[in-house]
């Protein structure tokens, strides 16, 4: 009778969570965020080029998961992986996971307030655009930690 070992399920978790939860997040900002475009664009269309930057933010974080998520299923295998590694990478999937899924609703709240207020005060722009770079810098760091982990 051959033994079931779950080492690899930690791992898999990793997996999964890394993309799972990175793709809420770029999927919450890209949504917030398309609703506020949509909404200027009523009243100014010839700034909803400019108002996409938003939904481009969102849209790395998910890239953000798959990259940590491809590492991360590469590492696994059924001959020498033991619970710490396991462990790791459970870890690692959600440090990245949970700071893009953060990082996106962060980017889904300002991008939506952002753009609506671009149409009415151009000054705002650098305002919103420094601010998402912050935002977005949340799921950096959860995606550097993740590389980290997953040595």
């Amino acid at each position: 009778m051959a033994t079931v070992t779950t080492e690899a399920f930690f791992g898999f978790m990793g997996v999964s969570s890394a993309l799972v939860f990175a793709n809420l997040g770029a999927a919450y900002g890209t949504a917030k965020s398309g609703v506020g475009i949509s909404s200027m664009g009523v009243i100014k269309p010839e700034l909803i080029m400019k108002s996409i930057i938003p939904v481009v933010m969102a849209g790395v974080l998910g890239i953000y998961g798959l990259i940590v998520a491809v590492i991360l299923v590469q590492k696994i295998n059924d001959n020498d992986y033991s619970f710490y590694d396991g462990y790791k990478h459970l870890a690692s999937g959600l440090c990245c996971g949970l700071s893009s899924l953060a990082a996106g609703m962060a980017i889904g709240i300002v991008g939506d307030a952002g753009v609506r207020a671009n149409a009415q005060q151009d000054k705002i722009f650098v305002g919103m655009i420094l601010i998402l770079i912050f935002a977005e810098a949340l799921g950096l760091y959860g995606l550097i930690i993740a590389l980290i982990l997953s040595q």
